[in-house]
Formats: C-alpha cells, structure tokens, sequence
C-alpha cells in the first residue's frame, strides 16, 4: 500500500486528558493510536480541538514533543479541553465518565486536515467522536477522500446510537471490535448468531466489510482479512491497567498488514504490544518491541 515509504497515517476523534486517581495523562483512542504508530515508524497527523485554555496548551506540547503533525489539532475560546475520569477496579479493568461537551466534541475541518488526509494511507476514526454532530459532520466530510478508513467502534453509554455505529461501519474498510461491542451491535443488527466467528461474519456482509478484528482480552484477539480467519490467543501478562491497550493493539495491527507483513504475524505481534501496555501504567507507555518478540516467542 505504501510503496516502500513509510505509512503516512492520519487519526481524527479526541483528544483529552485521562484523569486518574493521583495523576492525568493524555490520552483519548485516536490519540492513543496515533502516538503507537509513531513509535512504530508511521508518519502520524492528529485531527482534532482542544480548549485555548492550559489542558489544551499542555496537550499540544506534549503530542509536538512525540512527533506528531499538530496543525491539525485546532483551539476553540468557547469549549474545555476533554477530561475523562478514569477509575479502575482491582483487575486493573477501567471504567470511564467522560465530560460533555468537551472541544473535541467541535472539531471543524482546517486545510491542513484536509491536505493531510488527501494524502494519507490510512484514516483512522472512532465512534465516540460522533457524538457530537459538529465533529460528526467534520468526520463525514473526511470519509469522501480516497483513503484506507479504519473504524475502531468504541462504545461508551450513552454516547453513542446504532444507526450512526452502523452507518460508519459502512463507511469503513476495516473494523475493529471488542468482543463485547460485537455481539451488542450484532444483536442489534437483528443478528441470529451467538458465536463470535459466525457474528463477524454476519457483520462482514451486513456492511459490506471484508476486514474485521475482533480482540478478546486476556485471550487475544481474531482477524477477518481477505477471507481468511487468523487467531492470536494472546500473551500472559500481570494486568497494571487496561487503558489504551486495545488502542495500541490496533496501531500495531494496521501498520503491520498495511506495510505487507503475514496477517498472522501481524495479528500475533499486535497481541504482544497491547499486552505489554496492559501490563504499563496509562495508555501510552514506553515498551520495548523487543519484548513484544520474546513474548510471541516464549522467552
């Protein structure tokens, strides 16, 4: 896909601060999976808004000090920069309350947005960013441009309706779930399914979709790609908290099938990253890829 260039990537949705019990980090999925696919070699722009306000101002100090494009990222004098209070239980699993409305829920299109996905390989998006129909609307403007979209359903009650959930489904060239979200969306899509594989399937062709991921926690993950079916049944780790895991996770998924790797190497490989973020404070740990090949190989 990328010609033997690095892949130039563009993720669009929020970004905010997640707020946990002694200390916040940035974060946000889309950001989330922006800052893993710079680590991995991908050129990377961020679209989104943040508040003229410190949290917004110390946002984009820290996203320029990690390598990503931020003209992109506009400022609003009228909406705060997004917080989520993040609160985990004893497993390390999170729960999250996310304030509303935060300025990423007002992302307008500027032209370096538009430019950098004109030029992009890949558009990744979220469904929470849809909550709001001025970001929404921003969103359907960039899903016109000849680009590989890739849709990573995020449900967060309330913040989210099927009839949106199913139309960017539609818009997407590949999805990715948690088992979770699939048998919900599934089951509201009038699925007669209960297995996992059966109901990707049943997506698959509701949507007209032919790649579909689909993680599973502590038991990795499944792949849907050009007709096949790969599974990953994960890697152990000592859980510290599941924030950005699965962000990762996808970062690591697409920039590994979109730079030709095998899929299921692929699918292995991004099992191993989202597990050692899961076994790292916060979303957007350091982690040694390294370790991601030790893990696969059993070391």
């Amino acid at each position: 896909m990328n010609n033997g260039k690095s892949l130039r990537a563009v993720s669009y949705g929020e970004v905010l601060w997640d707020v946990f019990e002694n200390e916040k980090k940035i974060g946000g999925a889309p950001l989330n999976v922006a800052l893993r696919m710079k680590t991995l070699g991908c050129e990377v722009g961020m679209i989104s808004c943040v508040g003229n306000d410190a949290d917004g101002i110390a946002i984009i100090d820290e996203v320029k000090k990690l390598g990503l494009e931020t003209n992109s990222i506009i400022k609003s004098d009228e909406f705060a920069t997004g917080l989520v209070q993040v609160t985990l239980n004893e497993s390390g699993s999170a729960t999250y309350n996310i304030n509303y409305p935060a300025a990423w829920d007002k992302i307008v299109l500027n032209d370096t947005a538009k430019k950098i996905v004109s030029e992009a390989d890949v558009l990744i998006f979220g469904s929470l960013v849809c909550r709001d129909t001025v970001s929404r609307k921003a969103l359907e403007e960039l899903l016109q441009y000849h680009v590989y979209k890739v849709f990573d359903v995020n449900l967060r009650k309330p913040h989210y309706s099927y009839e949106v959930i199913q139309k960017l489904m539609e818009s997407a060239d590949f999805i990715k779930f948690n088992d979770e979200e699939l048998l919900e969306i599934a089951t509201a899509m009038d699925s007669p399914y209960k297995s996992l594989n059966e109901n990707m399937d049943f997506i698959a062709q509701k949507t007209n979709t032919n790649a579909l991921c689909v993680t599973k926690g502590k038991d990795g993950a499944s792949l849907f790609w050009n007709g096949k079916l790969y599974h990953s049944d994960g890697y152990p780790v000592t859980v510290v908290d599941t924030v950005g895991a699965g962000d990762s996770f996808l970062a690591t998924l697409i920039s590994s099938l979109l730079t030709r790797k095998e899929p299921q190497e692929a699918i292995n490989f991004a099992c191993a990253v989202g597990a050692l973020v899961a076994a790292s404070p916060g979303a957007n740990p350091e982690i040694s890829y390294k370790k991601a090949e030790e893990l696969i190989a059993g070391v």
